[in-house]
């Protein structure tokens, strides 16, 4: 059985570069420098033209994923910008501020997504108790977990993914994210047994206008999707499965 590689891209290049590296899904965003939010109605239509399914970002603003009534109405005015476009899925998720999962808003996110798939994000890293969280996912009805096993990277999450994926087979996918390069896809999929691994593919590149950077319009050094490191990653994928 082949295993997924899923690409978080910001930009229509990043989009392009993950296609031809060989992506199998692509995580659409803005601002990966923040863990990635909504991005634009204008790449997700140009998303939309992809050979590959393309799941958007649901998440107005940085910070934590906690939301008021005002960022619900974006959201769901979001997804209905991603049903628009053509897109095949939404990328959600919400916490309370104790960290439990916020059920009642991510219900009525999921119900307005009707008829698209659904990623439940990192808000599920937050949370104080992942098992609970597991089986709150599974009665959410959501395709897939993106996970670290509730740590900054999936590398030193790797028994909770381990003990998350046993606990969720047949029922839901544990898809690890966070940190996963060609150098330690291998361990992670072969310590966990998933189908299916998120990551950004990038490598880091210096701004190309000192002016621009001077005056705060382009930052000094920024990540950028490398069609080299998908098919590094790709390459790596194959060799574990």
């Amino acid at each position: 059985m082949t295993i997924l590689l899923e690409v978080c891209v910001h930009s229509a290049e990043g989009l392009a570069a993950a296609i031809e590296g060989g992506a199998s899904r692509i995580e659409l965003c803005s601002a990966l420098e923040l863990g990635g939010l909504t991005p634009l109605p204008s790449l997700m239509r140009i998303a939309a033209r992809a050979p590959i399914p393309v799941y958007a970002m649901i998440r107005p603003h940085a910070g934590p994923f906690i939301f008021g009534s005002a960022d619900e109405e974006a959201m769901l005015l979001d997804i209905d910008a991603v049903r628009a476009a053509g897109l095949a899925g939404v990328v959600i998720g919400a916490n309370r501020p104790d960290g439990t999962l916020d059920m009642p808003l991510i219900y009525r996110l999921k119900a307005h997504a009707a008829g698209l798939g659904s990623t439940l994000h990192r808000a599920f890293d937050l949370v104080p108790d992942a098992d609970q969280a597991l089986e709150q996912a599974i009665e959410l009805g959501c395709e897939r977990i993106l996970t670290s096993g509730c740590a900054p990277n999936a590398i030193d999450g790797i028994e909770t993914l381990q003990r998350l994926s046993a606990k969720a087979t047949g029922r839901i996918s544990i898809m690890p994210g966070s940190g996963i390069r060609p150098a330690n896809v291998g361990a992670i999929l072969q310590a966990t047994g998933a189908r299916e691994v998120h990551g950004s593919c990038s490598s880091r590149v210096e701004g190309v206008d000192p002016r621009a950077v001077a005056f705060g319009f382009e930052a000094k050094s920024s990540n950028r999707t490398d069609v080299a490191v998908v098919r590094e990653m790709r390459g790596a994928i194959e060799a574990a499965g």
